[in-house]
């Protein structure tokens, strides 16, 4: 499926309807763009006008194709890229298991991008070696390599534990994001009463359109995060889509269908060739329109929409009035930390430092070595040059931990658990404690006893007491026999006792 790749903006929506003074056509209720194809058209259109006060307009362009399971909606299986994007290129698939030992796994290497820097310090460590055993001797007292590998030790130790603090805080706020859409979505559905009639039917629409609303907020979240600015992507698209935002009005079909990357460009990211890395707020700074804050913009409906479940009564404990407005204000919290870590990476003169210091300790690393291992002067410095360098990759690749690298957090997984859990809260309708505590299989004194609830109804709370206490008893008993027999001598009295 390629999904709205393919979708034109939204101004090309009304192209095929008939111009309008106050706005775009109408269209039938299945999504089709209406034609004025003669007197019983016009006249079924202006029966519409009359039977509802509702503008409706043409479905852009970008929704009618769009995603028919979970699966192809987050696009977790990739059908688009080849195999070596789908290896080299994350985020990791948490489903996935791989029975290779660590040493040996290049997904979620950085071995990939330490091939130019390791061929060229093996060139360098070739030439110092060549020179010093047929030229002039240049080794030095590796006193200096005690010096510096204090100096480059503490600055990996900085780099990445303060990279990894930011892979953390981005996942903290993801986890805060995941419990909050289950606490709103679970007040939404089970605390939220629905009212007798057609306004029962409504009130049920309407929270299906909130917690539908929950889940785009986590995907706007994050292709906000990934500077992803349109609404046409085949996981927010189909959530998004009716909503009057900013991102809607900028939509651009060339934003969501870039141009396929030439063998170098891609040969040069999977390299980590500087060079090759594009600008990944390109699109931002491309955009023409301004672009707005969808994530803050879905919020903005989703707290108009529980305002209006407390003004109509239907929300109206205020306890979880409360927790509601709490939950709207954690979504929010959530969009400040994940922004945070985001625009406030290690500083330029710190990042800039730590490159050189190890580049420094891994160029002067053959002359420290030569008169002490001579020859083997060449692997010696390849060896620390992967370990030195690997180390400060890493902490330069999950310094934002937002991103497409195998490394990053993967969040159109978390988005994906979102949306399959609140399908799971929506399955059933709000349970009835009357409905699931009366079966005859709600076994409330198992183990002690297999008598289902309405058979304990029609026995005294002295019986129910004794059967605790005895609950008890029997569960402290150390063998299996003796816990068995004691279950037994119970059950047989409650019996005696009931029959009396």
């Amino acid at each position: 499926m390629d999904g709205g790749g393919h979708a034109a903006p939204p101004g090309d929506a009304g192209a095929h309807a008939a111009p309008a003074a106050d706005g775009p056509a109408p269209v039938l209720a299945e999504g089709r763009h209406a034609h004025h194809n003669g007197p019983v058209n016009a006249h079924h259109h202006e029966n519409e006008k009359s039977s509802s006060q509702e503008r409706i307009t043409p479905r852009p362009t970008f929704l009618e194709n769009l995603a028919s399971s979970r699966d192809s909606q987050f696009m977790l299986d990739r059908r688009d890229s080849d195999d070596l994007d789908r290896y080299f290129h994350g985020p990791r698939d948490l489903d996935r298991h791989s029975k290779w030992p660590i040493m040996l796994r290049m997904h979620g290497s950085v071995m990939p991008k330490l091939i130019l820097p390791i061929v060229f310090v093996a060139g360098w460590s070739t030439l110092i070696t060549l020179l010093s055993h047929f030229v002039h001797d240049l080794s030095v007292d590796n006193i200096l390599l005690t010096v510096l590998g204090f100096v480059v030790g503490l600055s990996l130790s900085f780099r990445s534990s303060t990279a990894y603090e930011r892979w953390m805080d981005g996942r903290k706020s993801w986890s805060l994001l995941i419990q909050t859409s289950r606490n709103l979505a679970r007040t939404i559905w089970i605390n939220t009463s629905e009212r007798e009639g057609e306004l029962g039917k409504q009130d049920l629409l309407r929270k299906l359109t909130a917690i539908n609303l929950i889940l785009a907020f986590a995907v706007s979240l994050k292709h906000k995060l990934r500077f992803e600015p349109d609404v046409g992507y085949d996981d927010l698209a189909g959530l998004v889509g009716y909503l009057d935002t900013f991102a809607k009005e900028a939509h651009d079909r060339q934003t969501i269908q870039p141009r396929k990357k030439s063998i170098w460009k891609a040969t040069g990211e999977y390299l980590g060739v500087s060079f090759a890395d594009s600008n990944p707020r390109k699109l931002v700074k491309r955009a023409k329109k301004p672009l707005g804050h969808l994530p803050l913009e879905v919020l903005n409906h989703i707290s108009a929409y529980v305002d209006s479940i407390i003004a109509n009564g239907t929300l109206s404990i205020s306890l979880h009035q409360s927790q509601a407005i709490t939950y709207l204000a954690q979504f929010n919290e959530v969009v400040t930390g994940s922004e945070r870590v985001l625009d406030t990476p290690l500083p330029a003169a710190y990042s800039i430092a730590i490159a050189q210091i190890a580049w420094i300790y891994v160029l002067v690393l053959p002359f420290q070595l030569y008169a002490s291992l001579g020859w083997i002067t060449i692997p010696g410095s390849i060896v620390a040059a992967y370990i030195i360098l690997g180390l400060a990759t890493i902490g330069s690749e999950i310094e934002n931990p937002f991103g497409h690298d195998v490394n990053d957090l993967p969040l159109d997984t978390y988005c994906r658990q979102i949306a399959l859990e609140l399908d799971t809260i929506t399955a059933n309708p709000a349970p009835k404690v009357h409905d699931f505590s009366m079966r005859e299989d709600n076994y409330v004194l198992y183990p002690l006893s297999t008598a289902g609830l309405p058979a304990w109804k029609n026995r005294s709370v002295e019986d129910i007491r004794s059967a605790l206490r005895a609950k008890v008893v029997a569960n402290s008993r150390k063998t299996a026999s003796n816990a068995s027999t004691m279950v037994e001598e119970v059950n047989a009295k409650l019996n005696k006792q009931s029959s009396v």
